[in-house]
């Protein structure tokens, strides 16, 4: 699970980064504001990686997808790519689970 949800975080982080160049350009929302909160969530996409096996770490990785869909306030596009970043976060934790169930049989069969 660790692998699929670090790749998905990285590049939601990537995301994130260059929607606030957009959004510095198309909304109305201070430069200050604008990085503080962006910089805020690659932050935590980035440290979520390095935790992701823990308890609760999914369910913040949850939250941080919903505010990426919220981010569609600002930029429009945003409402998209936060639905489609969730459909993958989804996609990571359901078939990195089932990946870590096949590891964890293969390793007890040797």
């Amino acid at each position: 699970m660790r692998t699929l949800c670090s790749s998905t975080l990285i590049a939601e982080a990537m995301v994130v980064g260059f929607a606030a160049l957009v959004a510095m350009h198309l909304s109305d929302v201070s430069s200050t504001t604008l990085w503080t909160v962006c910089g805020a969530a690659m932050a935590l996409c980035v440290l979520l990686c390095g935790v992701i096996t823990r308890p609760g770490a999914v369910a913040v990785g949850w939250v941080l997808q919903v505010a990426l869909i919220a981010s569609g306030t600002v930029v429009g596009m945003m409402y998209g790519l936060g639905v489609i970043f969730a459909a993958l976060w989804w996609a990571s934790v359901h078939y990195g689970r089932k990946i870590d169930i096949i590891k964890t049989a293969r390793a007890q069969a040797s």
